[in-house]
């Protein structure tokens, strides 16, 4: 399999995260992948957006859950943009997608839109939770799945294979050789997060990761060269 380069929330290193404008610019950029994240509104809507408050990222306050879709899509997301739902995002760009599951809530409605519109070949479902990562492989067989990890040891593999994840996301400042080498030996590909710098490329080449979710398009570029 060759390397994958994957955009983080879109490029929000240069656009407002997970904004439809975000993941149009990772399209032309090129990205194998554009990566996302999902909550449910108040009325039950999958929306884009990482956090799980509206404070951050948009001139609104409160909490996703609290919010109704009608008051989220009132909400500037940064430049003019809204919050979209995850659908609108299927509809703009053809990229392959990883899809992050926040709210391990959010898994049965993605995976009533997956059914619909028939996603296991174009969407690939990702979460720290490993509950929501087991719950989606059951809704969607077939589903590729991801398990990410901030902090972690060597058990994190041990993890993978109990949820049925066929890859791991792990946070580059913590990842090892020995990791690495475990995850490999279980048939698990690794990908590095977030790799924003040539030190973190230089990494991803030593540890000889299968990919890199990066803010930056350039990453891209470099990191086809680089890795």
């Amino acid at each position: 399999m060759s390397f994958l380069t994957i955009g983080h929330r879109g490029v929000m290193g240069v656009e407002p995260e997970n904004t439809l404008r975000s993941f149009v610019r990772a399209e032309q950029a090129g990205m194998d992948a554009i990566e996302l994240d999902l909550h449910l509104s108040k009325d039950g809507a999958l929306v884009v957006m990482h956090d799980a408050e509206v404070d951050r990222t948009t001139d609104g306050r409160g909490a996703i859950a609290d919010l109704t879709l009608a008051e989220l899509r009132g909400l500037d997301a940064g430049q003019g943009e809204r919050v979209p739902l995850f659908e609108e995002v299927l509809d703009t760009v053809k990229s392959p997608l990883q899809a992050e599951i926040k709210d391990a809530a959010a898994a049965r409605a993605l995976a009533e839109v997956m059914h619909r519109r028939d996603l296991a070949g174009r969407v690939e479902v990702s979460s720290f939770h490993d509950e929501a990562v087991a719950e989606i492989a059951s809704l969607v067989p077939g589903v590729r799945t991801v398990l990410i990890a901030s902090r972690y040891g060597n058990d994190v593999v041990d993890r993978a294979e109990a949820v049925g994840a066929a890859s791991l996301a792990l946070n580059i400042r913590r990842l090892t050789l020995e990791t690495v080498e475990r995850a490999h030996a279980a048939g698990l590909r690794v990908i590095g997060w977030v790799v924003n710098t040539q030190d973190h490329l230089r990494l991803v080449r030593a540890l000889e990761l299968d990919g890199a979710t990066t803010d930056y398009p350039e990453i891209r570029r470099t990191g086809r060269f680089t890795a």
